[in-house]
């Protein structure tokens, strides 16, 4: 199958699944929450009933499920004999609270939605698995950015659930030092603009602008920019392009609240608790997650059954975003993949249990 073709049959299913008075972790409530989603392929059971194939892929801040669709991710990972075949496995991509289709800030409440945390993003993505889908099992959780700090929660909160996790481009721990920073400036340039208004603003105001150049910077490398753009017009045309085109889909209120939600995150005291195999994959020219740092590599000695794979930069490597383009780790996932598969279908040796369920 042609990549064309592959992505024009990867329309999946799309539809909304609803909880009512949703209640968050401030305390706060919403009357209808509303989940956006997409799936491909089927939920397939083995004999007791239980969902063996599904693979829930969580997106990062400001995106949405759909970008799993793309020819960098889709054409690496779906296709026959790839190895999240759609013949094979069932993948739920959700907008996650905040973002995509799903209920939002710019729906309508403005400043008055509930401020939600990962916590919560997490707990809705639970519910629209096993209440709105009704699979009991996972085969694997898999998320990029802030769909990977989503996984390692996952790994703590429902260590049973899933049999493996892949976390892509981010660290196990709280948000600090130049990466707090860098999100606490995007709020700022957002409050600190007269034109705010406390989210009442009738246009969105122009201190949207700076915060998108910091997420410029923020998920940029050096290398794919100076072939996108190695002269001065093409550079200044570059950017002015990226800047337009994000603007015209972009909400002040909305990405406040998306940046907010990272503010108590911290799966580091509890990484212990993880029994599933994880494999956390971050790239060498990531700016958000340095390597320097080395915090991925002393917190993985906490995980029970854990590796940490660097990516070093190369013509394949796009910074932060490299957690999309999956040709710069299939190397490494598609094996692990793999071996899931092979566990959850082992014999069990003779007087011991089968595999964890």
């Amino acid at each position: 199958m042609t990549l064309l073709l592959l992505l024009a049959a990867l329309q999946g299913d799309t539809a909304t699944f609803t909880i009512a008075d949703f209640r968050f972790a401030s305390g706060e409530t919403l009357p209808v929450l509303r989940l956006h989603y997409r799936t491909l392929g089927r939920p397939e059971r083995d004999a007791r009933g239980i969902v063996r194939n599904a693979v829930l892929i969580l997106h990062g801040t400001g995106g949405s499920g759909s970008q799993f669709l793309s020819p960098l991710f889709a054409g690496e990972l779906y296709g026959p004999r790839q190895p999240l075949d759609t013949a094979t496995h069932y993948l739920i991509l959700p907008d996650n609270i905040g973002h995509g289709a799903s209920s939002k800030p710019s729906d309508g409440l403005k400043a008055r939605f509930p401020h939600y945390t990962y916590a919560d993003m997490v707990a809705a993505q639970y519910r629209l698995v096993t209440e709105g889908l009704h699979v009991d099992r996972l085969l694997l959780v898999m998320g990029t950015s802030m769909g990977c700090m989503h996984a390692w929660l996952w790994a703590e909160r429902h260590p049973d659930f899933m049999d493996g996790v892949v976390p892509l481009a981010c660290a196990p721990t709280q948000i600090a030092g130049r990466n707090r920073m860098m999100r606490g400036m995007i709020i700022e340039d957002i409050r600190g603009d007269p034109e705010w208004r406390a989210g009442d603003y009738l246009q969105q105001p122009r201190g949207l602008v700076a915060a998108l150049q910091i997420l410029f910077l923020m998920g940029s490398s050096p290398l794919p920019l100076q072939r996108a753009a190695p002269t001065r017009d093409s550079a200044d045309a570059y950017i002015a392009r990226w800047l337009h085109d994000r603007l015209a889909a972009a909400d002040a209120n909305d990405m406040l609240y998306q940046f907010a939600a990272s503010r108590d995150y911290d799966p580091s005291p509890d990484l212990g608790r993880i029994t599933a195999p994880v494999l956390a994959i971050n790239s060498a020219d990531d700016l958000i997650n340095p390597p320097e740092l080395e915090i991925v590599q002393r917190l993985m000695r906490s995980v029970k059954s854990g590796r940490f794979v660097l990516i070093p930069t190369s013509e394949l490597t796009r910074g932060h975003g490299t957690h999309t383009v999956a040709a710069a780790w299939k190397q490494y996932f598609a094996p692990f993949v793999a071996s899931l598969e092979r566990s959850r279908e082992a014999p069990a040796p003779p007087g011991r249990p089968g595999p964890r369920r």
